[in-house]
């Protein structure tokens, strides 16, 4: 086992699927000389070589369309998207071609795209680079949509999602880069936890807490501060996004009968709003309490020195946990 942050963890996994596989080839602004803004693929170019770690120009909509045209001719090639708020000039190619072409071809074409998006916010950024764009991806079909949360994961997950002949949309919590976790970097992808799979992070048996990506930690500690007054949280990693893995939650939601819900995108028509949606289907019986979303505000991410307000944290997902209770809470100020 090494110790590495969950930056450093991505990069192995890159490292070792370029030394697995010939086909795999990396593309992106800055990504090789520089080793990408956050240095997730520092060394690789030096490794590998300009031919297998690509400094693309400053277009997403070409890097996607190129990375089709690789993906056509039998490579697996691995794009990233500096920031999250860049990839809607690419939005037409990963609908309409990426997500479409295997449907569209009766199966005789794979794309086996993997497109790696930092996203969410938390790092003081400017506009554009601190969104959460997954649900529209969430929402296209012919798309795998995976978000990571550690630096075990990070490393497996990206391996599978390259090793996958689906295209996969890997999202990445830009301000979780830096934290340190045990990694088994012998770990086999026959052994591992297949990457639809949701996580039990933290058992409980109160409240059911649904996250993923960087509100995984924020739920973790948040279970702990509930302890202290005698409530027990099931923190649920669901690490796929689409799918999603519907059996692990229902079964957690059955035994506790009370759902939260949090993400750091806004609240309509979010991720949140469709599990909500179909838990109450399958779990109608089992509730005790309407499902409750914890959830970024309505509006355009909002300057640095206020993303404190917008990000759901600690106080403001107990606050959830409140309401699914029946307990006093901010929207009621008096037991339910």
């Amino acid at each position: 086992m090494t110790t590495l942050t969950l930056a450093k963890s991505l990069n192995a996994g890159l490292r070792r699927a370029l030394a697995d596989d010939e086909k795999v080839v990396l593309i992106g602004e800055d990504i090789g000389t520089l080793g990408g803004v956050f240095r997730v693929t520092d060394g690789l170019k030096a490794e590998f070589g300009p031919t297998r770690v690509v400094d693309s120009p400053l277009s997403e909509s070409g890097i996607v369309g190129t990375a089709v045209g690789l993906a056509y001719r039998g490579f697996r090639p691995v794009i990233e998207i500096q920031f999250d708020g860049f990839i809607y000039p690419a939005f037409d190619q990963i609908v309409s071609q990426v997500a479409k072409l295997h449907y569209r071809s009766r199966g005789t074409v794979r794309l086996p795209i993997t497109i790696r998006v930092p996203f969410g916010g938390g790092i003081g950024a400017a506009e554009h680079h601190s969104e959460s764009p997954e649900a529209y991806f969430a929402h296209t079909a012919g798309l795998r949509v995976i978000a990571c949360s550690n630096p075990a994961d990070a490393f497996i997950m990206i391996r599978q999602a390259i090793a996958s002949d689906d295209p996969v949309v890997f999202f990445e919590p830009k301000r979780r880069y830096h934290v340190k976790g045990e990694v088994d970097e012998q770990a086999s992808l026959a052994d591992a936890r297949p990457m639809g799979v949701a996580t039990v992070v933290t058992p409980g048996d109160d409240v059911t807490l649904v996250t993923y990506g960087a509100l995984v930690q924020t739920a973790r500690d948040a279970a702990i501060a509930a302890e202290e007054d005698g409530v027990s949280i099931e923190v649920i990693d669901l690490r796929s996004l689409a799918p999603v893995d519907y059996a692990t939650v229902e079964a957690s939601v059955r035994r506790t009968g009370r759902l939260v819900i949090t993400h750091e995108a806004g609240q309509q028509g979010g991720v949140g709003a469709e599990l909500a949606a179909s838990i109450t289907e399958r779990c109608f019986e089992f509730l005790e309490a309407a499902p409750v979303r914890v959830t970024g505000h309505d509006i355009p991410y909002p300057p640095a020195k206020l993303e404190r307000h917008q990000l759901p944290d600690l106080d403001r997902i107990l606050d959830g946990v409140d309401r699914s209770l029946g307990r006093p809470n901010s929207l009621s100020g008096v037991e339910a």
